[in-house]
């Protein structure tokens, strides 16, 4: 390998040279960071300033770049040197946007510039260039689970951009639910009547598509392997298997009907003419268009009663707590469909709250309300026997009156149950891979962490449905449609497509050693030393993503094509055997290190803050773009993930003579915000442990704090610093200074 030599450029562009003695951070980064190579320049992220840096890579031997400018957040693309490392001094953001203007601010504003050029320096010697050595994958082909709309849609639309498609379908036909309706909702304009499936013709432009093999009633037996190169094997009713590769997975199983036989208040099992909204299906199907008859005698309908939320949106016992999203657009479809046969039909929806999310909307619920559909805002209690059909007990919220209603049909709206396969959280297991009880899988994961996708508080597969759609815990792997979320046909087909560029995506990325996400392009990934491993398992364990395996011995194995490049393995390693090559124990600690650090006499504390480098740090560099200030003495060091933060990293900056330490993370729980999903919630474990530190060290505990930072929360993450400034002032300086 090269000489390190390192190039450090100080810009003097967006009033940072009206601010800033640039001469005097040109010379700490000569003297302090060591850098070989030191200009300034007016404009350093403009075609002669890139330029110029450029040119000393090539004429000079820089193989490592400081730049002192913006943050490493903005003109990343100026600032992209292919071959060397780069590391950032957020001079402007960091600086002279979060300080006021003033005279008497000049000296302290001076020293956090300098401070972030000597961190920047230190970066970078302790970095080297992400190699990109792992195994990489050369599988097109994409993996659909789930022959139903989404399924088929996802099919179709990575075929028409040219990748072979391989479609596992467990029944003996495509279409899934949706497959088994009369009608569906109208999904162009101008959403007034009930629509095609669309299934059919769906069906056959997949039949006649020689890059999409179908696989009907077939399951998947195990999968393995890494994004473009997945290993499944492909069961048949027969008793056949093929194992097949692939480059990336979708998840698109779709959801199940939720069973009604758990709402015998609702009359369902009691009477024939109490059914779900797919039996409705059914019998809409064999009328043909024309009337509807009821199930117990044959009967033609004459009077219909839908009954909304039937087992949902409930905090009971069983029932479904979530709202399904497409009900109440259903029952609005499937009234239209006796008001369209025949206009005098009594058709009544009682109704909680209705909801109509989506394209028709507002538009198809008016369309119901000219065909004469009663909308009645009505909670059912009870439904029962009538003498001629079931009688409807229910309190009108409008009239505040206890009614009762016969009808000839009454329809329960029930909502879906996704098929998310396993449970991994609440299946316990033996061994790693061994399980305790044998449990129906959509995947069959030959993964450590377990056979399926993990789930989210509801039975939804992973990531968070709002934060991170389609990317779920296991790279390469991405789910869409009701497998996700509550959705309708339309959102599903719009999910299939995203899902369908992520696989994309991600198999692209293989090919050439990229992450896919979040940290899209990086060409990083944790490097393991055997020596000294303790085989704790923290890594294996904590590792929210299944990167990581076991040998035989209990080592870690790391499958970097898996990784997302969190860092969190090596926050979770005690003994400091995990790094990254551009990302490490090494260098964080020493950029913590080389501060300086005033004695106790100056009265100028030092607050380290470890900020998220995808909510908290973005956060405080809005902060500055509005203006809002904080501390001065506090000085900030993004990192990857909150979970990447080690507890040396702690220990040494106290160790140091820091005198407060903030970390800011995401979100953590049910509803987390996390980019690397248990980051946050990892480093809250660790970090509680923390106070046996300051103990030990005779320090107190508010010294060190730990909260959660939302990417909007530009007055409030200000805010936090500045109050730790002013708990330092109470609690008096750091006797480590001294």
């Amino acid at each position: 390998m090269a000489d390190m030599k390192i190039g450090a450029y100080v810009c003097k562009g967006c009033g940072l040279g009206e601010r800033l003695d640039c001469d005097e951070l040109a010379t700490i980064a000569q003297r302090d960071g060591k850098a070989q190579v030191v200009q300034q320049h007016d404009f350093l992220c403009s075609a002669e300033g890139v330029k110029m840096i450029q040119d000393d890579i090539d004429n000079e031997g820089v193989n490592r770049v400081v730049v002192g400018a913006c943050s490493r957040r903005s003109k990343t693309d100026a600032f992209n040197f292919e071959g060397v490392t780069i590391s950032r001094a957020n001079l402007r953001e960091g600086v002279i946007w979060i300080r006021p203007d003033e005279d008497d601010m000049r000296e302290t504003t001076q020293e956090m510039a300098a401070d972030y050029i000597r961190m920047g320096c230190a970066e970078a010697k302790s970095s080297t260039p992400p190699a990109s050595e792992q195994e990489k994958g050369s599988n097109d082909t994409i993996l659909v689970v789930g022959g139903g709309i989404t399924g088929m849609t996802a099919a179709i639309e990575a075929a028409k951009t040219g990748y072979p498609v391989t479609l596992v379908e467990k029944t003996g036909e495509l279409g899934g639910a949706v497959g088994k309706m009369w009608k569906d909702v109208p999904m162009h304009t101008p959403y007034t009547d009930p629509v095609d499936t669309r299934v059919a013709a769906m069906a056959a432009e997949i039949e006649g598509n020689a890059k999409i093999t179908v696989h009907l009633n077939a399951t998947i037996t195990k999968t393995s392997g890494a994004p473009g190169r997945f290993s499944a094997d492909i069961s048949t009713e027969s008793g056949s298997t093929n194992t097949e590769n692939f480059g990336a997975i979708i998840q698109a199983s779709g959801a199940t009907p939720y069973d009604a036989n758990q709402l015998p208040e609702l009359g369902y099992g009691k009477s024939k003419d109490v059914v779900d909204r797919m039996e409705l299906e059914q019998l809409a199907i064999a009328a043909n268009g024309g009337p509807i008859k009821r199930p117990s005698d044959g009967k033609e309908v004459k009077k219909v009663t839908f009954v909304q939320c039937a087992g949902q949106r409930s905090d009971k016992e069983g029932h479904l707590n979530y709202c399904s999203g497409d009900c109440c657009l259903t029952s609005i479809k499937q009234a239209m469909y006796f008001k369209d046969q025949n206009p005098d039909i009594e058709t009544e929806i009682l109704f909680d709250d209705l909801r109509t999310p989506g394209a028709p909307g507002e538009d198809f619920y008016r369309s119901g309300q000219e065909k004469m559909v009663t909308f009645r805002k009505g909670k059912v209690s009870e439904v029962v026997a009538g003498s001629n059909g079931p009688l409807v007990k229910f309190k009108d919220m409008i009239l505040d009156e206890d009614l009762e209603e016969e009808a000839d049909l009454v329809v329960l709206a029930t909502g879906m149950v996704a098929n998310s396969g396993v449970d991994i959280d609440n299946v316990p297991q033996n061994e790693p891979g061994e399980w305790e009880v044998s449990v129906d899988s959509i995947l069959n994961l030959n993964y450590r962490q377990g056979k399926d996708l993990p789930h989210l508080k509801y039975g939804f597969n992973d990531s968070h449905f709002i934060c991170f759609p389609y990317e779920t815990r296991r790279t390469g792997i991405y789910t869409c449609g009701p497998v996700r979320r509550p959705m309708d046909t339309q959102q599903a087909i719009e999910d299939a497509t995203g899902a369908t560029l992520k696989a994309i995506q991600a198999l692209e990325s293989a090919k050439i050693g990229r992450a896919a996400h979040p940290r899209s392009g990086d060409l990083s990934y944790p490097i393991f030393r055997k020596e000294g491993c303790t085989q704790c398992k923290r890594c294996t364990v904590e590792c929210p993503f299944g990167a990581i395996d076991e040998d035989e011995k209990r080592f870690p194995v790391f499958n970097e094509s898996r990784c997302r490049r969190c860092g969190t393995c090596m926050g979770a390693c005690p003994v400091r055997v995990i790094s990254i090559e551009n990302y490490s124990c090494d260098t964080v600690g020493q950029k913590i290190k080389i501060v300086d650090m005033p004695d106790e006499f100056d009265e100028k504390p030092r607050i380290l803050v470890l900020a998220c480098e995808n909510d908290a740090y973005p956060a405080l560099d809005m902060a500055a773009q509005q203006g809002n200030s904080y501390s001065q003495f506090a000085r900030v060091i993004p990192v990857r993930c909150l979970g990447s933060v080690n507890t040396i990293w702690v220990t040494d900056a106290l160790n140091s003579g820091y005198d407060g330490i903030i970390l800011m993370g995401c979100q953590k729980g049910d509803d987390y915000q996390c980019h690397f999903v248990k980051g946050s919630e990892m480093a809250n474990v660790r970090m509680s442990k923390v106070d046996d530190t300051l103990e030990t060290l005779s320090l107190e505990k508010e010294r060190v704090e730990t909260y959660e930072v939302a990417i909007t929360d530009i007055e409030r993450a200000p805010r936090l610093i500045n109050d730790m400034a002013e708990a330092v002032e109470k609690m008096g300086m750091s006797p480590f200074k001294f």
